[in-house]
């Protein structure tokens, strides 16, 4: 569709009209021939929206150098100055599109979209540019259907697109392409097509042109993006009265007002005006027949003809300074001066011509309740020159979305994971799709859709909904706690207990039981028992480095003192028999003490090993955060495992060796021979310390340090009692037998008498 003027007398009514839809659907307009060219005072054409119209119109045109202003969408092929010098385009550059649509999905959360796209230069320009943007936004590609340039492949695949639309869980859609097919799908499939689905489309893909598509409940919403104008001063006005009878020569206004209201016509086709409404007017219509707002196509008219008149106007004065006045003016003269064009409008828009400026976009929704309202409200702007985060405002309350409901369309492949959850993303999927994981223990999401959780920190662990850190309470073996308590009682009752076995040994130091057990090596392995009982309350209550060292070094040097005392005993037993055999060597040995260096000897070797172990890696305050969920359990570390196993394992290695003495010394037929009891003890000592090994492995926190507790006392208690309890027993309740003439009648009642 092309349009020739005189640039002389330039007549609004002539862009006006052309927002008629039914001249833009009917309108026929013939290109002059070379003689009308010739001939005419034009200096310009204006072409229409059809982007290979205008090529094909612009390949005659540019035969004459005759300038062509196109008006509708900006089309890559005619911007090819190489092939079409003379052709301008009105239109701006749609390069912020693709960013306007996917700021517009980002708001709504959409996130799954459809994308129907016609098979020509503008459709294939869009879809990198999409594609590209949604991947910056994490926005995903539900489908991708091209639509084809040939009307017989377009009916095959107006069928897969109404299977993928329909089967496709996304509610979203982009339609970019090619008006007249669009229109087409839309009067195929209707309804049943787009039910309750969200359009978003350019002002030029509207499907609402002289279509009737209103079912109650079930239609789709269209959100248009248009190139932003201000409004014309005074166009509705214009267009409010305009009637035929003002310009009788146009006959698209004629034949408009012929169907619209009615009018009756002779027998020669003239229409009778008479018979219309007196005050009929372009306003009673309905929006799907006339739309009273200006549209994109008008506007860049409108422009194109203030751009020629403003060329046209410095090329006079141009003429006229260079002594050309009264030369007829030359359509090919024009062109200089139109690259050059830049003016503000009457509108008060900038227009240049020679350079093409990014658009702004206003977004549209058809509001159409009541039945063929056709009301395009604008709800939104994207401005690309706005500071980024602020380029998109919407108002979302002004948006019509299906009938009967006022929430916001959801389209998205999987649901947000929230709160305590993360992303797990679908193999052969979009990134959209994914399952959502809880997180693991002592890990948090805080917000939705995390890719990752978050570990919380080591004083810090993960509430039961894994969404915030909370602080943990910190456990130890403290003395108020039961555990505690129970064991620090324990402790205090065996070492009293001790000490008073200690004191009936002082008391009774002159009977012949006391003497006979060795007196010095009691006193002293009652003694370090009452140690070794006490030290076990270093492992209660809160540890710190002073406590965490003794711990392990007093029970290392007390309990050696304590094995090695009873070595020294089961040695001086068996010292005591040998004696007994002729020969002064084993006599001076028991005489001399000689046993009793055992004991300064063993406490050496533990002191020296407890030495390397604390100039090494000495015990230190730890922390378990695993054992209990919620707390923080504060521990002493041993530090060298190696020094803590040596040292452990020289007890047990002095251990074995007494009861190895013992147990070989256990028959020997003495009165004062106590080598069965020290046997049984060592017997004891060893099945605690076997068995404390897998069991403080197996424990961890707060319980192992109860498990050790428990096994000193156990051992310590183990020889006490094995050792002195059957000596207690005789002191104080057979006193009769701790005598020398009773032990003479032991001694000989557990002799064979002879024949």
């Amino acid at each position: 569709m092309t349009l020739g003027f005189d640039i002389y007398n330039v007549d609004f009514r002539v862009w006006s009209t052309l927002d008629n839809p039914f001249t833009w659907l009917s309108g026929q307009y013939k290109i002059p021939n070379y003689t009308c060219m010739r001939e005419s005072k034009s200096v310009a054409v204006l072409t229409g929206i059809s982007g290979r119209t205008s090529a094909q119109i612009g390949t005659l045109l540019e035969l004459y150098r005759f300038p062509q202003l196109t008006c509708g969408p900006l089309d890559t092929v005619l911007s090819d100055k190489s092939k079409f010098p003379s052709l301008y385009q009105m239109a701006p550059q749609d390069t912020s599109l693709a960013i306007a649509m996917v700021s517009l999905m980002v708001h709504f959360n959409w996130n799954w979209v459809g994308l129907v796209i016609s098979l020509d230069e503008s459709g294939l320009w869009i879809i990198p540019e999409l594609r590209e943007e949604m991947a910056k936004n994490r926005v995903c590609v539900a489908f991708e259907h091209v639509i084809p340039s040939t009307i017989l492949t377009q009916i095959f695949s107006s069928l897969i697109i109404h299977h993928e639309i329909n089967n496709s869980s996304a509610n979203v859609f982009i339609i970019y392409g090619d008006n007249e097919y669009l229109l087409n799908l839309r009067l195929y499939f209707g309804q049943f097509l787009m039910s309750s689905k969200v359009w978003l489309m350019t002002s030029q893909s509207d499907l609402s042109m002289s279509r009737r598509y209103f079912m109650l409940g079930s239609f789709h919403v269209p959100l248009m993006f248009s190139h932003h104008h201000s409004d014309i001063s005074g166009f509705k006005n214009y267009v409010r009265e305009i009637n035929p009878s003002k310009y009788p020569e146009d006959f698209y206004l004629a034949r408009l007002w012929f169907l619209s209201f009615n009018c009756s016509h002779s027998e020669s086709d003239c229409v009778t005006w008479e018979n219309c409404p007196q005050d009929a007017s372009l306003e009673w219509l309905p929006g799907h027949t006339f739309d009273m707002a200006m549209s994109e196509e008008s506007y860049n008219i409108y422009n194109a003809v203030y751009a020629v008149a403003h060329a046209l106007h410095k090329m006079l004065l141009h003429q006229t300074e260079g002594n050309g006045k009264g030369m007829v003016p030359s359509p090919a003269q024009l062109h200089p001066f139109l690259k050059k064009i830049q003016f503000h409008n009457p509108a008060g828009d900038l227009v240049i011509l020679g350079e093409k400026v990014e658009a702004e976009y206003d977004i549209v929704n058809i509001w159409n309740f009541p039945e063929g309202l056709e009301l395009k409200v604008k709800v939104g702007l994207f401005s690309p020159y706005a500071p980024h985060g602020l380029q998109l405002s919407i108002s979302e309350d002004m948006i019509e979305w299906t009938i009967g409901t006022t929430e916001t369309p959801h389209s998205v492949c999987s649901e947000s994971c929230g709160p305590g959850f993360r992303k797990s993303p679908q193999e052969e999927k979009a990134a959209c799709c994914f399952d959502c994981i809880p997180c693991l223990q002592d890990q948090i999401s805080n917000g939705t859709d995390m890719e990752q959780c978050v570990k919380c920190p080591d004083h810090l662990y993960a509430s039961s909904e894994r969404n915030q850190c909370l602080l943990r309470a910190e456990r130890f073996l403290a003395h108020g706690e039961p555990l505690g308590m129970a064991l620090a009682c324990m402790a205090v009752c065996f070492s009293t207990l001790t000490a008073a076995v200690l004191g009936v040994f002082v008391k009774y130091q002159d009977t012949p039981l006391v003497k006979a057990n060795n007196r010095a090596l009691s006193y002293i392995l009652l003694t370090s028992l009452i140690f070794c009982f006490l030290c076990s309350l270093l492992f209660i209550g809160r540890p710190n480095t002073i406590t965490c060292i003794l711990q392990q070094v007093t029970f290392g040097v007390v309990f050696t003192v304590a094995v090695s005392t009873v070595l020294a005993k089961t040695v001086t037993v068996v010292l005591a028999f040998k004696a007994t055999s002729p020969g002064r060597r084993m006599r001076w040995l028991l005489v001399s003490g000689a046993p009793n260096f055992i004991i300064l000897i063993c406490i050496l070797i533990q002191m020296t090993l407890c030495g390397v172990w604390l100039g090494t890696s000495p015990p230190f305050v730890d922390t378990d955060t695993h054992s209990e969920h919620g707390h923080i359990i504060i521990l002493c570390n041993t530090g060298s495992l190696t020094a803590f196993y040596c040292v452990l394992g020289y007890l047990g290695a002095l251990a074995l060796a007494s009861f190895t003495v013992a147990f070989l010394a256990r028959n020997l037929p003495d009165t004062f021979n106590e080598a069965k009891f020290l046997t049984f003890s060592m017997l004891v000592f060893c099945s605690v310390w076997i068995t404390f090994l897998p069991v403080y492995h197996s424990t961890k926190g707060k319980v192992m340090v109860a498990v050790e507790v428990f096994s000193i006392l156990a051992s310590s208690a183990g020889l006490l009692g094995c050792i002195f309890a059957p000596k207690c027993y005789i002191i104080l309740l057979k006193s009769d037998r701790n005598s020398l003439h009773g032990f003479r009648d032991k001694t000989y009642t557990g002799r064979k008498k002879p024949s």
